[in-house]
């Protein structure tokens, strides 16, 4: 029977369960990937388990998102993570090295590997045809421990590419045109797996970019076929004996089918405030920008600031413009450099930034008061920019630049009357310097771990009672991120390793007032609409309300990693068996969930709450694992009791 690829790594790594779409299924994961605004407390998380040493093949700790260092906080934390990652024997990336997922992709990406990472836009490692998949810090911690990932068996959905990208069309209208397809959770529970005549036209970082924000889609991760564009790539950077070619079988199939003609496709643009508001570039011509970024998270590679800077030559930046230049990598902005691309930065008075995620996660760059802003950015959620009521639209560099340059959106195509399209070829060989990741060694073992005030120990979570009577403390509609739930920018960021401090910002944009209300209540329960905890892996967004007494969550429909994260919690992710359930209850309700824990333990789907005198059912449609684990109070309590009694 002819495989896809998708199914012949999953094969290849399967440790439990069945590759049936929709059942639970556990994977051995090669590479774990930590990042600093999530990994100071998968780190707690990992020494709390009392392992000596990392488990798994490759493990890495980046800091890319807390870079600046406006009090001790940051500093501190990143002092922690260093000291934690020798003692443990985990690779360190140093401030200012770059973004994790780039990084990761030029350093260690190998084809056919497994990768786990606490960072939602990890399946950017597509890119080297790896599988690369965002997750909570606490399911990254226990890969790091050598524990299988579980999750639901997706589908796959098989996207076909034919022809060829026109002059100022990129690999991110690529995913664009994707996402006007789907919207941000019409690939919930699906691999999105490329393939086709198509996909030899696109290098590897076209690729990253288009696996890095399928994330937007809802998709568990994106898959690219390791071909000759693959080793390229891989020689390029100095480890061609990482290559082997990975492909699906002839006459593999798919659980859903589209294709895509690359040389049809137009400049396109998602307007505030979704990654899935999709437009072409023509339909908001003319609108007046104020600010234009290319790079960080996404589209930070050489090609992508290379083709800014080809544009940029001999040209000045809109005088009404701030323009934002985000390197992926160090190795990204020295490559620039030799290439030639810095002094069009420089003399076209674009701002040049340390490699870094910056204003994508809110980190500076946030735009002025009623400001349009254009972003190469995966997200444009509202407020995420760190600005209330932003106006960000997500773009390609070329529509970016075009931006910057005429102090309007412009469809890049307009630049072709000025100059001929500068196709970017990647090096043949990259400088590359590898002095900014400290490797692990046997000496590095004897490292004294150091604290800084701010690193906190995590909070005990006590098991799930009997029964639960608690208070609707918040009512929300669809598509809830998790930067509504927990947000980012420099104000909040600098207390993810402090539970405490950070849960005093809970739903802080949506109602200043839940963290006091929640607690007042003893026991809280939310109510959402569909597609409730999309965007980042952050399981901050479930910890700090469980801290504040959240016990269950009912909404229409969960986000994958969200879900996953309330699970590892111990919070009950409910949702309505009757959608029009979610209009008879309002901010303030009394609710009961009677017998709870014997519900949950006997393996009841339908689980009965009781509001106001009536009684409606919700669903609890979680695995035999992750229902032990909400019986414990959360995952943790459950691994350490299992240690215990190993």
């Amino acid at each position: 029977m002819p495989k896809n690829l998708t199914q012949k790594i999953l094969e290849a790594h399967l440790v439990e369960g069945e590759l049936v779409p929709g059942r639970e299924i556990g994977i051995r994961i090669d590479h774990t990937l930590l990042q600093d605004a999530t990994g100071t407390l998968a780190m707690l998380e990992f020494e709390s388990l009392g392992l000596d040493r990392v488990k798994d093949e490759l493990a890495a700790q980046y800091v890319d998102h807390n870079l600046l260092q406006t009090d001790n906080k940051n500093a501190d934390d990143h002092r922690f993570l260093q000291t934690a990652a020798a003692r443990f024997g985990i690779h360190f990336s140093r401030p200012g090295n770059g973004v994790s997922h780039q990084v990761h992709m030029e350093r260690f990406g190998v084809p056919g590997k497994t990768l786990l990472g606490s960072d939602s836009h990890t399946p950017g490692a597509a890119g080297v045809s790896v599988l690369g998949i965002g997750a909570g810090g606490l399911d990254v911690a226990l890969a790091m421990a050598g524990y299988p990932y579980f999750l639901p068996c997706p589908k796959v959905l098989g996207v076909k590419l034919t022809g060829s990208l026109p002059d100022w069309v990129s690999a991110k209208d690529v995913i664009l045109e994707v996402l006007r397809r789907y919207d941000v959770k019409g690939c919930v529970g699906k691999i999105i797996e490329y393939y086709g005549p198509g996909v030899a036209t696109l290098s590897a970082t076209d690729r990253e970019t288009i696996g890095n924000m399928g994330t937007e889609t809802g998709a568990t991760t994106s898959i690219f076929p390791s071909d000759e564009r693959t080793r390229e790539y891989l020689e390029a950077q100095g480890r061609g004996s990482a290559w082997r070619p990975l492909a699906a079988d002839e006459g593999a199939t798919y659980d859903e089918e589209i294709e895509i003609d690359l040389s049809k496709l137009v400049p396109l643009i998602a307007k505030p405030s979704s990654p899935g508001n999709v437009v072409t570039v023509a339909e908001v011509s003319g609108t007046v920008v104020h600010q234009a970024i290319v790079g960080s998270s996404v589209n930070s590679s050489f090609r992508d600031l290379m083709i800014a800077a080809r544009m940029l030559e001999g040209r000045r930046v809109h005088p009404d413009v701030n323009f934002h230049i985000n390197p992926g990598s160090r190795q990204v902005l020295e490559n620039v450099a030799q290439a030639g691309g810095m002094m069009p930065f420089l003399t076209s008075g674009a701002r040049l930034h340390e490699p870094g995620c910056q204003g994508c996660i809110g980190m500076g760059q946030a735009p002025g008061t009623g400001e349009v802003s254009l972003r190469t950015f995966p997200r444009n959620f509202p407020g995420r920019s760190g600005t209330k009521d932003d106006k960000v639209y997500l773009c390609s560099p070329e529509t970016a630049t075009a931006a910057a340059l005429f102090g309007k959106i412009t469809d890049p195509r307009e630049m072709g009357k000025q100059m001929a399209y500068p196709r970017i070829a990647d090096p043949k060989a990259y400088t590359i310097d590898e002095r900014s990741i400290v490797f692990p060694s046997d000496d590095l073992r004897r490292t004294e771990i150091v604290r800084g005030p701010n690193i906190r120990p995590l909070p005990v979570l006590d098991p799930l009672p009997d029964h639960i009577a608690a208070e609707v403390t918040l009512k929300v509609g669809d598509n809830i991120s998790t930067d509504s739930i927990m947000p980012a920018g420099n104000r909040i960021l600098p207390l993810r390793s402090n539970i405490e401090a950070i849960s005093e910002f809970v739903f802080n944009s949506v109602d200043p007032e839940f963290p006091r209300r929640s607690k007042i209540a003893g026991a809280a329960v939310v109510v959402g609409g569909e597609n409730y905890g999309q965007g980042s892996s952050r399981e901050h967004a479930a910890l700090a309300p469980r801290y504040l007494g959240v016990r269950a969550k009912i909404v229409k429909s969960f986000a994958r990693i969200h879900k996953s994260n309330l699970c590892n919690f111990g919070i009950l992710p409910l949702t309505f068996k009757d959608p029009a359930d979610y209009d008879t209850i309002t901010t303030g309700s009394r609710i009961t969930l009677p017998d709870v824990r014997k519900h949950v333990a006997q393996g009841d789907r339908e689980i009965p709450v009781e509001i106001g005198g009536r009684r409606i059912l919700a669903i609890l449609d979680v695995s035999e694992r992750q229902r032990k684990h909400l019986l414990a109070g959360g995952t943790l309590n459950f691994v350490k009791d299992e240690l215990k009694r190993k």
